[in-house]
C-alpha cells in the first residue's frame, strides 16, 4: 500500500477529481448519505486548497482509503455543520487541532466487507497511521472527527487514543459524535 499526502498544488494532476470520485462511492452509493454532488464527484466547502488529503493506493494504482485534514483555525466540518457534537464545549478553533473527515478505507475489488469491517482493515489502519505521522511532522496536537459511534471502540482496539468530546446524538437516525484523536506515536503492528 502507497499513502499520497498533500495539498491540491501539490498532488498529481487529476488525484483530486479522482478522490472525489472514490468518495462519491463510498459517502454516497455505499452508505447512502444525502450530499449534494455534481457529475459522481463528492467535494463540499470544505475542500479547498489549503486542504490535506492523504490516499491509500493498492499495488495496481487503486484508491482504497482517503482522508482529509483541515485546520480548525479555518471552517471545518463539525464547526460549521455539527457544532452540537460538542456539547457544552466549543468547538476547537487551534492551528494545533486539526479536524479528520472524509476517511475511509474500501476496496471495491475486495468482496462481502462492510463499512465497520472495512475500519478495522489493515487499509484502514496503515491510513491512520499516515494521519498520525503527517500530523505529528506537523506539530499538530490533536486530531477531532464526527464519527459513528462503532468508530471509537475500533480506535481503541487498535491502539490508537481517542475518547469523545461529549456524549453521541442521534443524527439523521445514525448515532455520531465528536471523537478526540490525541497525535502520538502510532501503534505498532
Amino acid at each position: 500500500m502507497e499513502i499520497v499526502v498533500g495539498t491540491p498544488d501539490v498532488l498529481p494532476s487529476g488525484f483530486v477529481s479522482d478522490l472525489a470520485r472514490y468518495r462519491h462511492r463510498v459517502f454516497v452509493e455505499k452508505l447512502g448519505w444525502n450530499l449534494a454532488c455534481q457529475e459522481g464527484q463528492e467535494l463540499d466547502q470544505f475542500d479547498r486548497p489549503d486542504t490535506v488529503y492523504l490516499a491509500a493506493h493498492d499495488d495496481k494504482g487503486r484508491i482504497v482509503g482517503t482522508a482529509r485534514l483541515l485546520p480548525t483555525d479555518r471552517p471545518y466540518l463539525l464547526a460549521e455543520v455539527f457544532p452540537e457534537l460538542m456539547g457544552d464545549a466549543r468547538p476547537p478553533a487551534s492551528a494545533r487541532i486539526w479536524e479528520l473527515s472524509r476517511f475511509a478505507a474500501v476496496d471495491f475489488q475486495a468482496v462481502g466487507s462492510g463499512p465497520m469491517q472495512q475500519f478495522s482493515s489493515p487499509v484502514a489502519i496503515g491510513l491512520l497511521r499516515g494521519v498520525l505521522e503527517w500530523a505529528a511532522a506537523e506539530n499538530i496536537e490533536r486530531l477531532v472527527s464526527v464519527s459513528p459511534l462503532g468508530v471509537e471502540r475500533l480506535l481503541r482496539r487498535a491502539g490508537f487514543q481517542a475518547h469523545r468530546a461529549a456524549p453521541p446524538k442521534v443524527i439523521d437516525g445514525q448515532p455520531i459524535f465528536a471523537c478526540w484523536i490525541e497525535v502520538t506515536r502510532s501503534p505498532e503492528d
